[in-house]
């Protein structure tokens, strides 16, 4: 692989065990993409219709604040990571990719989900961001174990 950067969104946690996996496999710098402001548990409590995750899903526009600006210019590849949320990448994504200069570089998307493929997520972001490159990624389950996923990241 290209020199890569894993940059990762994790709501739970769990995300975030799998990109530092991927690290550990590639020897890949790692960013955490952070918003400004951190969910809290009732934040991500989906029972609830208005908590602010499911306000944030439900409003097409919606960019929380990040908490930080990666600098993406030494690398020729970014594997992103992130939970599946609503069968699509959490909003604080989009403001990741908003805001950082991903031109000419290769997205290699990861996700972590109990019920929700890659797919969907990804031709979203696709159809949002035509002109990014977007290559096929892997959806891991919440359970999958280390192996596994340093296994993917050794073949990029």
């Amino acid at each position: 692989m290209s020199k890569a950067l894993v940059a990762f969104f994790s709501s739970s946690g769990e995300t975030k065990e799998v990109a530092e996996w991927i690290v550990e496999a590639t020897g890949n710098d790692c960013y955490e993409i952070k918003p400004a402001e951190p969910y809290t548990e009732a934040d991500l409590n989906y029972t609830e219709p208005d908590c602010r995750a499911t306000a944030e899903m439900n409003d097409p526009d919606c960019r929380p604040a990040l908490a930080g600006k990666a600098d993406v210019s030494a690398y020729d590849t970014v594997l992103l990571g992130f939970p599946i949320w609503f069968y699509a990448a959490p909003r604080v994504v989009n403001s990741f990719i908003e805001q950082t200069d991903l031109a000419g570089k290769k997205i290699i998307p990861f996700a972590t989900s109990g019920m929700g493929g890659l797919k969907e997520a990804v031709d979203k972001l696709k159809a949002q961001y035509p002109a990014l490159d977007f290559e096929d990624g892997k959806c891991f389950e919440n359970t999958a174990p280390e192996g596994e996923i340093k296994e993917w990241a050794n073949t990029l």
